[in-house]
């Protein structure tokens, strides 16, 4: 079974940090943009109501100049407007210009003595363009209609200047911001990678290892305490146990040794053909199988302890398959199974020479025992990288979706194999064996039915 694949840490972009002032700068954007539209409609009204009353007072004071002094009057106001934003018209009672420097009654101004808004804008004497403005019209005594209206481009500029100040407030904010972000989240990304680092060992079954603390003391130090807490617990509990088993398989080989023996004598004493000798026969093979299961017991914690490593080499993984085809190829034949080798050229791989031996030959024995007659085994390997991919396929009947995660645990034998001889250590010795090195195994169905076994001889990360 292939070692679970840890998650990947997130990048810099998509920290915990960054994202928190991702949220910050998308609230920012939003109460600021509020803000800049509450500004913006109050300043609105309010210069609004001062120019509604600039024009009030002007239509006041015309309107109660004399008819004939009208259009001086209208002149010498126009006058004294610098900035030219006021506009004035006087016009027949049809709507025909008359004088002033309005050269039409704007379209849809209602004569009512307020300031409405004109949103086609005025159209000047002294001007080809059409300016935005409130604009007032007064019906005189005469039946003239008397246009008074005042440009809105300083309200027009108010607004703009606060849209840019709403722009550069955020360029100013949200980009040192985000660049802060980006700075202040590498550091924890930096501790969450190096414990990424310390767990790929444990997750291997290495309790030994810790994850690193730094002197901050904080959220990620805490999380990181609380684990290795909990791993030295875990050790020391997988350690007890691990104590009792070995201490059980140890102990209890030398009485079965001697009641081996002892059976072996009494057998001798007996009569071949005798009731009894087949009854002792049946208890001697019945203590072999347990001296077995205790020899692999041993063996699983033998290959479990890390220090195991000290023995590695260099490889020919070639030569090595080859060896272990040649000594199952007449096992194969005897069974009536086709045994298959198909390798190209690997390069030499960093292992025990005899456990890689040992685990192969498990596998491969496995896949002739429940090959039935007639079928076929393949063992074929590719280079992958600096590694190899060593495969064992085989035609029987497979292992089901279901035990596929579970027959690599100690003594678990499946439904269809119970009956058959074996103490479900087989693989457990595999498994063992593959940690030892950092491997990886996978366990899938094969190209025509029957079980495809994977052992993937990749060291990448392989923590001691």
């Amino acid at each position: 079974m292939a070692t679970p694949e840890l998650s990947r840490p997130s990048s810099a972009w998509r920290s915990s940090t960054t994202r928190l002032i991702l949220i910050y700068g998308a609230l920012f954007v939003v109460w600021s943009s509020v803000l800049v539209a509450v500004i913006h409609a109050e300043t609105q009204h309010y210069l609004s109501r001062v120019v509604d009353q600039i024009l009030e007072q002007r239509a006041h004071y015309l309107a109660g100049v004399d008819r004939q002094q009208l259009p001086s009057a209208m002149v010498d106001t126009a006058t004294l407007d610098l900035r030219g934003v006021m506009a004035y018209g006087l016009f027949s009672k049809d709507g025909i210009y008359l004088s002033g420097n309005l050269a039409e009654v704007p379209y849809g101004l209602i004569a009512d003595g307020s300031v409405h808004a004109v949103p086609d804008g005025v159209l000047r004497n002294d001007r080809d363009d059409r300016q935005r403005a409130r604009a007032l019209a007064l019906r005189l005594p005469s039946g003239e209609l008397l246009v008074l209206s005042r440009a809105t481009s300083v309200i027009d500029q108010v607004g703009v200047i606060l849209r840019q100040s709403l722009i550069w407030a955020l360029s100013l904010t949200l980009i040192p911001g985000l660049i802060g972000g980006y700075l202040l989240s590498r550091g924890p990304l930096r501790r969450v990678r190096a414990m990424e680092a310390a767990v790929k060992p444990i997750v291997r079954g290495d309790l030994s290892k810790r994850l690193p603390v730094s002197g901050r003391r904080d959220e990620l130090d805490l999380l990181a305490s609380i684990v290795n807490t909990m791993l030295v617990e875990l050790e020391r509990s997988m350690s007890e146990v691990k104590g009792v088993c070995d201490n059980i398989a140890h102990d209890l080989r030398t009485p079965l040794t001697r009641l081996r023996a002892q059976l072996h004598r009494v057998r001798q004493q007996m009569a071949p053909d005798s009731e009894e000798n087949a009854v002792l026969e049946r208890c001697s093979s019945d203590v072999e199988s347990l001296l077995a299961r205790f020899a692999a017991l041993l063996r699983i914690s033998e290959m479990e302890d890390r220090r195991r490593r000290a023995g590695f080499g260099s490889v020919d993984v070639v030569a090595m398959l080859e060896e272990i085809h040649e000594l199952y190829a007449p096992l194969a034949e005897d069974k009536g199974v086709a045994l298959q080798l198909d390798l190209e050229p690997l390069a030499p791989i960093d292992a025990d020479r005899e456990l890689l031996i040992e685990a192969i030959s498990n596998l491969l024995s496995n896949a002739i025992k429940f090959t039935p007659a007639g079928g076929s085994v393949r063992l074929h390997a590719r280079r992958v990288g600096d590694g190899a991919k060593v495969c064992v396929v085989d035609t029987g009947p497979g292992i089901p979706a279901g035990e596929r995660d579970v027959v690599l645990q100690r003594f678990y034998r499946g439904e269809s194999t119970r009956q058959l001889p074996g103490s479900g250590l087989g693989l457990s010795i595999v498994s063992a064996i593959v940690r030892l090195h950092g491997f990886h195994l996978d366990i899938g169905p094969g190209d025509q039915g029957g079980t495809r076994v994977t052992l993937h001889c990749q060291q990448a990360g392989l923590g001691n």
